[in-house]
């Protein structure tokens, strides 16, 4: 089999995952969009390290080594990534990214700077 084939198929699903982390607006949807990307290089790394020990007869097949520990870290990232997702859930009552903005932004509070800003909202 040609190194092209799983090239290409990589390529495809990194730019899927890709877009769904740019397109997507529900927490979980993004963690499985990364994951795909994840997936995308596994994929290119157990490919050219099929493609690498034909050309050398002993090889220590580094990118499958190399994969395994992306799996591992994957796993891990799933894990610590859906507990966030689900501590956030539990007290936003949502899991859109776009509405977890407020959270970073922190409470707003008022004072002259406030009341500024409400004026030049209501003059525009």
């Amino acid at each position: 089999m040609h190194l092209a084939y799983p090239a290409v198929l990589s390529a495809l699903l990194f730019c899927t995952g890709l877009y769904g982390v740019l397109a997507r607006r529900n927490a979980i949807l993004v963690l499985m969009s990364v994951e795909l990307m994840l997936n995308a290089v596994n994929l290119n790394l157990v490919a050219f390290d099929v493609w690498l020990s034909r050309a050398a007869r002993e090889t220590l097949h580094s990118g499958q080594a190399l994969t395994l520990f992306t799996i591992a870290i994957a796993a891990a990232e799933i894990g610590i990534g859906l507990a966030i997702v689900l501590a956030v859930h539990r007290n936003r009552g949502t899991s859109d990214i776009d509405k977890l903005r407020d959270t970073a932004e922190g409470p707003e509070t008022e004072g002259p700077d406030s009341a500024a800003a409400e004026k030049a909202e209501a003059t525009a």
